[in-house]
C-alpha cells in the first residue's frame, strides 16, 4: 500500500507541533485621498480640532463669549477676550473697604506684599494709614482690577 499525500493543516507546520492560528492582517481605514480645504492647494493648512478634545456647543460655533468654555469656567472678558478669574470684584472692594486696615481684600486677591505693607501702613501711623486701603476698595469697585495671574476680576 501507497501512503496518503503528506497534506498538513494549517495549524501544523510540517514537523507536526501545533502553530497558534495568526489573526488576519487588515487595513482598519480604507486609503482616502487628500481632502480638499479651501487654500489647501496654495500651502494653506486643514482646519485643525482642539487641542482639549472639547465639542463646541451651538452658542460657541455661533460666537458667543459668554458660553462656558474648557478654559474658561468663569467666562470671558468679552472687551479684551481674557478669562475671567475665579476672584469677585465686588466681595474683594468690599473686604478692602471694611477690613481694609488688615489688608483682608489685597489677601483675598492674592496680592500679600501689598497687603502687609498696608497693615504695617495703618499701625505705624495709628490708623490714619487706614485711609489707603479704603481709597484702594474704591479703586477696585470702580476701576478693572486683575488677580494675581493678570486675569480680570468678575463683575
Amino acid at each position: 500500500m501507497s501512503e496518503p499525500p503528506f497534506n498538513p493543516s494549517p495549524y501544523e507546520n510540517p514537523g507536526g507541533s501545533p502553530v497558534p492560528p495568526q489573526p488576519p492582517t487588515y487595513t482598519p481605514y480604507p486609503q482616502q485621498s487628500t481632502p480638499s480645504y479651501p487654500g489647501y492647494a496654495q500651502g494653506g493648512y486643514p482646519p485643525q480640532p482642539s487641542p482639549y478634545g472639547a465639542q463646541l456647543s451651538p452658542y460657541q460655533a455661533q460666537g458667543n463669549p459668554y458660553a462656558p468654555q474648557p478654559l474658561a469656567p468663569f467666562g470671558v472678558d468679552p472687551m479684551t477676550g481674557l478669562p475671567y478669574s475665579d476672584k469677585s470684584k465686588l466681595v474683594a472692594g468690599l473686604l478692602q473697604i471694611f477690613l481694609g486696615g488688615l489688608g483682608i481684600g489685597r489677601f483675598y486677591l492674592g496680592n500679600a506684599g501689598i497687603a502687609i505693607l498696608q497693615i504695617i501702613v495703618t499701625f505705624i501711623t495709628f490708623g490714619f494709614g487706614a485711609l489707603w486701603p479704603l481709597i484702594d476698595g474704591i479703586v477696585l469697585l470702580a476701576g478693572h482690577p486683575r488677580d494675581r495671574a493678570g486675569r480680570p476680576l468678575r463683575p
